[in-house]
């Protein structure tokens, strides 16, 4: 054979079972069988190639076969025998799923005279052997040293086995290589299986050692020393927590003995200057909080301030004498700025009511934190006047409610028109604005309802101590009977002549005067005579009459300790001298006192 003649080289390699490598020539396989794109000049086909497991070097895992791709097997020639493979058309043989760790595999369908070397000779060229169990039938258990051994054996599944160049049906026999369970494959596999847990859990240990914090310092015990150190790590804030920390440690141990006592002690006393250290920071970080809120509200109404001064320039050019100056989308752009401004301005300006309401919501609780024990005792006509006087306030506070809520009804109907004005967006204030005092009504009127309740109570408890009090005097008086009371008022003579002030005569035969009435009560005190008179010229100059606040604040002046209640309670005791009117309507609604002596007189001497 020449060697220049590649095509007898290539037949001569492909019967040997060796693939050509690096020859010239035409492909051993035409085109439409080989793998796409596939270079001949690599000289390797991973197509119907011919492939000899038994070569050394080749491994049947590698390359990979492409699925669906059929591999043509070829003639295995051994020493003593030769293996041809199964005709391609028929279907692969059966096997069994695999069995974990599996290094043992079934060989069936040997010859009936063949031996355990024969057997050793063919399958040792799948890998190392160490151990051929072979029955007296034609079959054998082979076990291998590795377990990608066995898949180079499962390949020889389906070769007929022939011995040398005998045609006796006893040396001939078809192959079938299954995988086989054993014992001692599974007891390695799961020897193998908890080696690697083992492995894993030492591995996963390290991990947590590493990533595990690391452990504290070990307190140090108890001494002389150690105390005096304790106690200058406390004066040090940076090192305060880790002194509190050995300390509790100490105390927990039971360090502290009759000895240690006052190093402890003095200790302690460092831990509580270490108190008012953090109260100081306490107060000044609330100096701080307040000086920014301070900050904030000044701040805040310098911009309030501005945005004023910006709506006022808007204002100032949609005037007309500016107004027709400008032309119409020169108008149309200001009078969006002036809506923006104005928008901006109300959203800062509730910001800021906000903030001086909680202020005034903080005081008026310190306010109310003084105790109820404290208030004054006031007598029933005190009582009865104030219980009046809130029945009156509450009255006057639901009208204004009423007239509130009208406007507020007014400004919902002005809202709901199809044509907006420019003034729309003051109309929205306003109504947000009159919500807020109808609220603030609602609750003074609950308030006042309330307290009308209790002093209605306290009225009803007096006037049964008066019906109890009344009952005696009846008694006494029918014990006394032709007599006259008189009170007299500053300084008289025996005729009962008034030298000084004036005498109130009440007398008990006759016709007697209605106890209940406040005109049948006598004045108690010179007090009150002077205060009726300084009444009586205040109101005689002032003809439309006055209120009760005015006059409070002009008596005030003469005497500080009177009020509002002790007067009111004087001007209704005497009601031929002063009458009291209503003026106003709604919100505006005022009681106000005259004097009336000049004709009360003419009544009261009509009725004598």
């Amino acid at each position: 054979m020449s060697l220049t003649d590649t095509t007898a080289w290539t037949t001569a390699l492909n019967n040997m079972g060796i693939a050509p490598v690096g020859l010239a020539g035409s492909p051993l396989l035409s085109d439409p069988l080989c793998v796409p794109a596939f270079d001949h000049g690599l000289g390797i086909m991973a197509g119907m190639a011919p492939v000899n497991p038994m070569m050394p070097g080749i491994s049947l895992l590698q390359p990979p076969v492409p699925p669906g791709v059929p591999v043509m097997k070829q003639i295995i020639h051994c020493t003593n025998c030769t293996l041809f493979p199964a005709n391609p058309n028929l279907p692969p043989p059966a096997i069994r799923d695999r069995p974990p760790g599996c290094k043992t595999v079934f060989v069936g369908g040997l010859p009936e005279n063949a031996a355990e070397e024969l057997i050793h000779q063919v399958f040792e060229q799948c890998g190392d052997i160490t151990a051929i169990r072979k029955s007296k039938k034609n079959f054998c258990h082979i076990r291998f040293a590795e377990e990608f051994m066995v898949d180079k054996g499962i390949y020889l599944s389906g070769y007929r086995m022939r011995l040398g160049s005998s045609t006796d049906k006893k040396d001939t026999g078809r192959l079938h290589v299954d995988f086989a369970r054993a014992r001692d494959d599974f007891y390695e596999w799961e020897c193998m299986q908890r080696m690697f847990a083992r492995e894993e859990r030492h591995r996963r240990m390290m991990e947590d050692e590493h990533l595990r914090p690391p452990s504290p310092a070990p307190i140090v015990h108890y001494s002389e020393h150690e105390a005096n150190l304790m106690t200058e790590k406390l004066k040090d804030e940076n090192k305060f927590s880790e002194a509190i920390s050995v300390l509790l440690a100490w105390f927990e141990r039971g360090e502290v003995t009759r000895r240690s006592a006052n190093n402890f002690y003095s200790i302690i006393q460092s831990v509580n200057s270490h108190s008012r250290r953090l109260m100081g920071e306490k107060a000044a970080h609330e100096q701080e909080m307040e000086d920014a809120k301070e900050q904030f509200t000044n701040a805040l109404s310098g911009i309030l301030t501005g945005f004023e001064q910006i709506v006022a320039v808007f204002k100032a050019a949609s005037k007309q004498k500016a107004w027709d100056h400008f032309s119409k989308a020169q108008r149309k752009n200001i009078d969006i700025w002036r809506k923006q401004a104005e928008e901006i301005r109300n959203v800062h300006c509730e910001e800021l009511l906000g903030i001086r309401r909680e202020e005034e919501m903080e005081m008026s609780d310190d306010d109310e934190d003084e105790s109820p024990s404290k208030r004054p005792r006031v007598d029933e006509s005190a009582v009865a006047a104030q219980a009046r006087a809130l029945k009156e306030e509450n009255d006057s506070l639901r009208w204004q409610l009423d007239a509130y809520r009208n406007e507020v009804e007014l400004l919902k109907q002005d809202q709901g028109k199809l044509y907006r004005t420019d003034g729309d967006h003051t109309n929205d204030q306003q109504l947000h604005f009159q919500q807020q005092a109808m609220q603030g009504l609602q609750q003074q009127l609950l308030a006042l309802q309330e307290e009308y309740r209790t002093k209605e109570l306290e009225l009803e408890k007096m006037r049964e101590e008066k019906s109890q009090v009344q009952a005696l005097l009846a008694a006494l008086k029918e014990k006394v009977t032709g007599t006259h009371d008189v009170l007299t008022y500053g300084h008289t003579n025996s005729d009962g002549q008034e030298t000084n002030g004036f005498t109130l005569s009440v007398s008990t035969q006759g016709r007697p005067a209605s106890e209940g009435s406040p005109a049948s009560r006598p004045l108690r005190s010179e007090k009150e005579a002077l205060l009726v008179g300084i009444i009586s010229t205040f109101l005689h100059v002032h003809p439309f009459g006055a209120n009760v606040e005015y006059l409070w604040s002009y008596l005030q002046r003469l005497d500080a300790k009177i009020s509002s209640g002790e007067i009111e309670i004087l001007l209704l005791q005497l009601p031929h001298m002063f009458q009291q009117e209503f003026t106003g309507v709604g919100a505006s609604l005022e009681k106000r006192w005259k004097f009336c002596g000049f004709e009360g007189i003419k009544t009261v001497s009509q009725s004598a």
